[in-house]
């Protein structure tokens, strides 16, 4: 059994997207633990809506390569638009931060309420 911290975000309708898609992960995995919601400002393009930002500790069987597609395709079935630009507005945004105690995303480490959200649920 994999222990996974997954990174969550989003600055669209975020209150019902996020909830929406913890409902649709709770029926692929073992949630074990939901971080606090933080309210952030945008990087990168700064004139859009604040992010919704926060963590959740997950168990699953899945591998890493299945976990990952598994996460991208709730994001295509919330309608997360790939072809916005990176920093753009988003519905959801799920990233792998850590897996089995290691920490494989570089954002941890530079942004703050990325490292706070998953060090609450560690």
């Amino acid at each position: 059994m994999n222990e996974v911290i997954i990174g969550i975000g989003s600055n669209i309708d975020a209150e019902i997207n996020i909830s929406i898609m913890m409902e649709i992960l709770k029926k692929k995995v073992e949630v074990v633990k939901i971080s606090e919601m933080i309210k952030t400002k945008p990087i990168g393009i700064t004139n859009q809506p604040d992010f919704t930002n926060g963590a959740i500790k997950i168990k699953t069987v899945f591998d890493l390569d299945e976990l990952t597609k598994l996460l991208k395709s709730i994001e295509d079935e919330m309608g997360r638009d790939r072809s916005a630009p990176k920093f753009g507005p988003r519905c959801i945004d799920l990233d792998i931060v850590v897996w089995n105690d290691s920490v494989i995303d570089k954002d941890y480490y530079t942004r703050d309420f990325l490292k706070k959200c998953v060090d609450e649920i560690r």
